[in-house]
């Protein structure tokens, strides 16, 4: 590898990389910065010299990052938010956020019930700020804060890792969701005889077995589940039209249920109640722009969430 020193490296080159892994294009990522595409060109040339990489390859769908690449934007982007740190230090009441990200690790249930709430916290805090959400799930979140793919994550089960930091944003449970024209006239409840007699949707990262599931197993039960997701998002186009029944988060099935017309309702199933976490990054220089995240984070979640029990 060629001798290199820091001295004679143009630091911009390190705005065009970042740019480039995250939009997976030359013209959106010279967009992003405000230059030329033939800019970005040259830069991604100076950057294949300086790293001994071609670091992006084309393909179908525009340039995918190299193995090498994927290990640089981590410290690349870490370096490039120390700076901008730095600049937000001189002036903090009057820090323009502008061109900065966090990236929040979730499963779109948190999503659907909290995004809309958390994009205004944040804006009041971070204006300009761009919130960016990441799809992921409660047994692979830890592991992408720990390889720093994502700033921040909330977690339904919480966080047991020695290397991240947690605080409980509230307890979660369960309701049920069904198309109304499939229950009776005014019905608000289910029966457990009609919840194990109707077809299910299942939402689960594994698409087999889900909390219901072992609810039932401790009765001696079992349910016929039609079709499993992975994502709640589509549940109102799945559940339209259907005699099925999916059980879900409470704070998802609310917010579905409001903006949808499906109907709610009480699971007639015991499921036990589970913590929801925010984790980060264990670090003894925190980012005060994460700090201002966080404190959205919990001001939207002390809006509807349920509090902890006690016991």
């Amino acid at each position: 590898m060629n001798q290199m020193n820091i001295a004679s490296v143009d630091l911009n080159l390190l705005k065009a990389f970042e740019a480039l892994h995250d939009e997976s294009s030359a013209s959106r990522a010279a967009l992003r910065l405000g230059v030329t595409q033939s800019a970005m060109s040259a830069a991604l040339r100076r950057l294949r010299e300086l790293y001994g990489d071609p670091l992006f390859v084309r393909t179908g769908r525009g340039l995918a990052p190299t193995l090498k690449a994927n290990q640089l934007k981590p410290v690349v982007s870490e370096a490039l938010n120390k700076c901008r740190q730095s600049l937000a230090m001189v002036a903090p009441d009057t820090a323009d956020y502008q061109g900065r990200s966090v990236t929040l690790g979730l499963s779109d249930d948190f999503e659907i019930a909290y995004g809309r709430q958390m994009i205004e916290a944040v804006a009041r805090r971070a204006p300009k700020l761009r919130l960016i959400f990441r799809q992921s799930h409660s047994q692979i979140v830890a592991e992408a804060l720990l390889q720093r793919s994502v700033d921040l994550a909330i977690s339904a089960g919480g966080f047991a890792e020695r290397l991240l930091s947690r605080q409980v944003l509230g307890e979660g449970h369960y309701l049920c969701l069904a198309d109304p024209a499939s229950l009776a006239p005014g019905q608000q409840q289910i029966s457990l005889e009609e919840f194990v007699a109707r077809e299910h949707l299942l939402v689960s990262s594994q698409g087999f077995i889900g909390i219901t599931d072992e609810g039932l197993a401790n009765l001696g039960l079992s349910r016929q589940v039609c079709a499993s997701t992975t994502h709640f998002a589509a549940l109102p186009f799945l559940l339209k039209g259907s005699q099925a029944v999916a059980t879900i988060p409470a704070h998802a099935a609310r917010r579905i249920a409001e903006l949808t017309g499906l109907q709610l309702l009480p699971c007639p199933l015991a499921l036990p109640r589970y913590p929801i976490e925010l984790g980060w990054r264990t670090s003894p220089q925190t980012d005060p722009l994460l700090v201002k995240v966080r404190e959205a984070i919990v001001e939207s979640f002390a809006l509807t969430c349920s509090p902890p029990s006690g016991d």
